[in-house]
């Protein structure tokens, strides 16, 4: 029976990368360096078995845990009984996929008790790495690409980001400034309900009257905003259509 549990259980951010480390350079040596071994461990005549990365930089294939549930997350079962009905390539492009499914669950389960920031740079960390699919197939990360309207689009989202980043440098510097700057201190109201909401909740900033709204009161999605180029709020947009009437 596979050894899913760890002795130790990482807790700062450090220390759940660290892990997260150990367990995908493991589980990479087996898809690539070890390949063969791999491969022949996981026999279609055997029972489920999973593929799991150790902290100790070990893999191995086994079994899954049998208690319920296990104390950690569990990879993908039965990776051994598609073996030999695909191509190998395949096989083994649908294996990192999961595995890289798994590591993410992991660091994650340790990342229950952190807070949105150090969970934020978690991911960063972890994203920063090739994922098991991309050096099992040999592609390359791909990098952010810039827009074709690069300044118009740039300056749009550094405005619809701009609400939450201008909330936390409240809190930020209120021991730092000055009380004759209260101006300054304002908190962005929306547009359309009149509150300040939860500074977690996604804005959005008309580019004709250059108020603010939250997405839901204006029924724009974080996704939906990157696709738009100018923005423009339901009173704006009413006055240019009553206009070019």
């Amino acid at each position: 029976m596979a050894t899913n549990s760890s002795s130790h259980s990482p807790r700062t951010v450090e220390e759940i990368f660290k892990d997260f480390s150990s367990r995908h350079a493991a589980v990479l040596r087996a898809l690539t360096s070890d390949v063969e071994e791999f491969y022949s461990q996981c026999d279609p005549e055997r029972d489920n078995l999973c593929l799991y990365g150790h902290p100790n930089d070990s893999w191995e294939v086994a079994v899954p845990a049998e208690e319920v549930p296990p104390e950690l997350p569990e990879p993908v079962l039965g990776i051994n009984f598609a073996r030999d009905g695909m191509e190998r390539r395949d096989w083994l492009s649908l294996v990192a996929m999961h595995t890289d499914s798994w590591l993410l669950s992991v660091a994650f389960y340790f990342g229950a008790r952190l807070n949105r920031n150090e969970r934020s740079r978690v991911f960063t960390l972890i994203n920063d790495l090739p994922t098991v699919f991309e050096a099992v197939t040999g592609r390359k990360p791909l990098k952010d690409k810039p827009s074709v309207d690069s300044g118009k689009k740039s300056k749009n989202n550094a405005k619809r980001e701009k609400p939450m980043k201008a909330n936390q440098r409240l809190h930020e510097e209120s021991d730092e400034e000055d009380e004759g700057n209260e101006d300054e201190h304002e908190e962005t109201l929306c547009g359309s309900c009149g509150t300040n909401g939860n500074e977690d909740e996604f804005w959005i900033g008309c580019d004709i009257c250059e108020k603010w709204f939250h997405g839901k009161c204006v029924k724009i999605t974080p996704a939906k905003a990157q696709s738009i180029k100018e923005y423009r709020c339901p009173s704006c947009s009413n006055k240019r259509a009553k206009h070019m009437g």
